[in-house]
């Protein structure tokens, strides 16, 4: 193989890794905003009905 197709497979394979650990992230970030969402809810209910 040439040196610049080494030098192109490697940025591929970071890009790849870089695009699954970032939607890795989001959906991290997207279920933690949902679970705490809940709980405000949960909380203000709570309190209403008190």
């Amino acid at each position: 193989m040439k040196k610049g197709n080494n030098f192109a497979v490697f940025i591929t394979i970071v890009s790849a890794l870089a695009a699954v650990a970032a939607a890795a992230v989001a959906v991290v970030l997207f279920f933690e905003k949902k679970r705490k969402d809940e709980e405000e809810l949960e909380h203000y209910l709570d309190c209403s009905i008190q």
